[in-house]
């Protein structure tokens, strides 16, 4: 008979007791800014065009709301996957993100203060006993001004029951298959959207303007690949070797990760004799991005995304049709299911609330839904978003 356990004693120890900052090496550049936008798929020209970005209000090149987590060491997962569980794995459950106000350009370096939060443990479909752990992380710049709050949710499971789950009626091994006609539409279809940040250019999107009930523009991205999902992974500053400050104090196996998938991911001292083993893309947790076999292992079906990236595709495609003189405010993402090769992501939204805050801020609160190609649902978020007023 399978034990149905998931031994989660040993994170009471671990719950609000900070854990080392995530410290970048050198400052951001531009060619960061255009980095990041390009694998995140977000063509918004004030992130990489610098004629443009220096007729904007900005003056300069300005990073996109999606980076600071480009520069945390674990996604933002670091204070949301501490303590031992036996033989687990993790995946991303949900990102609530809060914005300041200051605005990140080349130059800066930002520090994350982490903090372990809270956990509970759930049954799911997925995995039988699984655990939602939370943390949080404060991203600040090198004047000491809070740029983010990031609360991430950590799913931690068994990978031998969510592999035995999905070998019951899992069917989703192959990638689907685009014809040229079909692939030929996407992009038309994505090219929609763009048009949309040129239409609006260094313009205004006002509050006053936009209405309750008001649909965003659909956003559509992919097939995604595993060269995309390489891609995506490269643009996270850890993910290159001495990249960032590595933490003295991960252990992928005091963490309960086991076989395969311990590996010595960002192990500072390995990095500088083999650092091969330690980036994630060929050894460690994160390889079961790029490979489909190590996939299966942890009950995935074939090669899948990063949860961290469709936290940042949502925040681009709310941040794009704000436009650079909006702002967003907040948003609360809860991930349902990752984004596999071959499949493409659909974005919408439709404003479902406008209101002014206590600190007189315009807002419009927008409900959003992230879903492939046969409607199933990967992700969904509430979110305010700041706009000038006429």
């Amino acid at each position: 008979m399978t034990d149905l356990t998931l031994d989660c004693t040993d994170l009471d120890n671990h719950m609000g007791v900070p854990i080392q900052p995530a410290r970048m090496r050198e400052p951001f550049a531009n060619m960061d800014f255009r980095r990041w936008v390009q694998a995140m798929h977000y063509p918004n020209r004030l992130h990489y065009d610098l004629d443009y970005a220096q007729e904007s209000r900005f003056g300069r090149m300005v990073a996109p709301q999606s980076l600071p987590v480009a520069m945390d060491d674990a996604h933002g997962t670091g204070p949301s996957c501490v303590g031992f569980i036996p033989e687990s794995h993790l995946v991303f459950g949900g990102d609530e993100w809060w914005f300041h106000g200051p605005r990140v350009f080349a130059g800066d370096m930002l520090h994350n203060h982490r903090v372990p939060v809270d956990y509970v443990v759930k049954d799911t479909k997925f995995a039988g006993p699984t655990c939602f752990q939370r943390g949080d992380n404060y991203y600040y710049n090198q004047e000491g001004d809070l740029i983010a709050t990031q609360r991430s949710t950590a799913i931690r499971y068994r990978p031998d029951l969510a592999r035995e789950m999905a070998s019951e009626n899992d069917d989703r091994q192959d990638d689907p298959v685009w014809d040229d006609e079909e692939l030929a539409k996407l992009e038309d279809q994505k090219f929609e959207w763009i048009k949309m940040l040129h239409d609006l250019g260094h313009g205004k999107r006002y509050w006053e303007d936009v209405q309750v009930g008001d649909s965003l523009p659909t956003r559509v991205i992919g097939p995604h690949s595993i060269a995309s999902f390489s891609t995506e992974w490269r643009a996270y500053l850890f993910t290159i070797w001495c990249g960032v400050k590595r933490r003295t104090d991960l252990d992928m196996e005091a963490l309960g990760f086991t076989g395969d998938m311990a590996g010595k991911e960002q192990d500072p001292v390995l990095e500088l004799e083999n650092p091969e083993m330690t980036d994630g893309a060929y050894i460690g947790p994160s390889r079961g991005h790029l490979f489909p076999r190590y996939a299966r292992q942890i009950g995935m079906p074939r090669g899948y995304g990063y949860g961290a990236s469709m936290g940042a595709w949502i925040l681009d495609y709310l941040a794009g049709w704000a436009g650079e003189w909006g702002f967003v405010v907040h948003s609360e993402c809860a991930y349902r299911g990752p984004s596999f090769t071959g499949d493409i992501t659909i974005m919408t939204a439709d404003v479902v609330d406008k209101m002014v805050d206590d600190e007189g801020r315009h807002l419009v609160q927008v409900k959003f839904k992230m879903v492939n190609q046969q409607g199933v649902t990967s992700a969904t978020a509430t979110a305010e978003i700041e706009l000038p007023t006429k």
